[in-house]
């Protein structure tokens, strides 16, 4: 009877060593395999998009070339005109600055006023919380 649990003895540890031996050079792999191929689809859509990128930047050089091109932003950004053309600037008739939101009427709003008070008195202010508190 020993005869026939010895090698059983000796089979069942054997069987789980290689088992354990075929998972770990098996699945490490596979998952790294498996993180390595996400990578790949992760850069080739950065490349993808930077693709694209590259063909808008290439049609914005390609459209600079064009005299029509830079006639038109010198005139937009920098404001150049032809000889002969007049050139007009609208100034804003209120003395601060304007609120333009999209869909909000145009409304003054006011510039912060210079405080009078000494440094010191400020900065006791700020330590002390008081600049917090607004009066009124």
């Amino acid at each position: 009877m020993t005869l026939v649990r010895r090698p059983l003895v000796i089979l069942a540890p054997a069987a789980l060593l290689l088992v354990a031996l075929a998972l770990t050079t098996n699945v490490l792999p596979l998952r790294q395999i498996l993180a390595q191929r996400q990578e790949i689809a992760a850069t080739q859509a950065d490349l993808d998009a930077l693709v694209s990128n590259n063909e808008v930047l290439a049609a914005k050089v390609e459209a600079l070339q064009t005299p029509a091109e830079v006639e038109r932003l010198a005139r937009e950004e920098l404001g150049y005109v032809r000889p002969g053309e007049k050139a007009f600037v609208a100034m804003d008739p209120t003395p601060g600055r304007m609120d333009t939101s999209e869909g909000a009427a145009p409304v003054a709003v006011e510039e912060p006023v210079a405080e009078s008070r000494s440094f010191f008195a400020r900065m006791w202010d700020f330590v002390t919380g008081r600049d917090l508190v607004t009066s009124g």
